[in-house]
C-alpha cells in the first residue's frame, strides 16, 4: 500500500509541476497575415488534359477544367471546411512568370492586408496588386530563390459554393 501512495504522489508531483510548466511556458506571437496552409499546387506539364485524365484514371481525382479541389476541416475550426486546389497549366503558360520553375504553390493566409504590410517593409518581390474575387484575395510574390508565389486570402464558403465542393 506504501508503494502505491508513494508511486501516487510521484505521478501527481510529476503532473501538476509538467501542467504548471507547460502554463507558463510562452507561446510565440503569430502576427496578423500569416500563412495557414498550403492553398494550391500548381505545376506545369506537356498536355494538362491528357495528365488530369491520368489522374482521373488512376487515382480517382475527379477533375474540372482547373483540376481537382481536396475539401479538409480546418482544425482550429473542425466543423468549417477548407479547400486547397490542384491545378495542371500548360508548359508555355506565362503565369508562373517571372519565375522559371515549373511549380507554384499557393499559400492560404490570413490577412491580406497586414501580410502586404509586412512585406514591404521587408523589400519582397510583389509581382501585382492584390486582386479581389468572390473566392479570396489573391497576390503574387517571389521568394528569395525566385519562385513565383500565390498567396490567397479565401473566402472559404463562397469557394465551396463556387466550385461545387461544399461538403454537408
Amino acid at each position: 500500500m506504501r508503494k502505491l501512495l508513494l508511486s501516487l504522489a510521484f505521478l501527481l508531483t510529476f503532473c501538476v509541476g509538467f501542467t504548471a510548466a507547460k502554463l507558463t511556458e510562452e507561446k510565440p506571437v503569430i502576427p496578423a497575415g500569416h500563412v495557414t496552409g498550403v492553398g494550391g499546387i500548381f505545376f506545369k506539364c506537356s498536355n494538362p488534359d491528357s495528365l488530369k485524365s491520368w489522374y482521373t484514371k488512376n487515382l480517382g481525382m475527379p477533375m474540372d477544367q482547373f483540376g481537382t479541389v481536396f475539401v479538409w476541416y480546418q482544425g482550429a475550426a473542425s466543423t468549417q471546411h477548407g479547400y486547397t486546389q490542384w491545378s495542371a497549366f500548360k508548359k508555355t503558360t506565362k503565369y508562373f512568370l517571372p519565375s522559371e520553375k515549373d511549380f507554384m504553390i499557393n499559400y492560404r493566409i490570413d490577412n491580406m492586408d497586414a501580410l502586404l504590410k509586412r512585406l514591404r517593409e521587408n523589400k519582397v518581390t510583389i509581382c501585382d496588386t492584390v486582386e479581389t474575387y468572390d473566392y479570396g484575395k489573391f497576390l503574387h510574390i517571389m521568394d528569395c530563390d525566385g519562385n513565383k508565389i500565390e498567396l490567397w486570402e479565401p473566402y472559404d464558403n463562397n469557394y465551396g459554393k463556387i466550385t461545387g465542393a461544399n461538403v454537408k
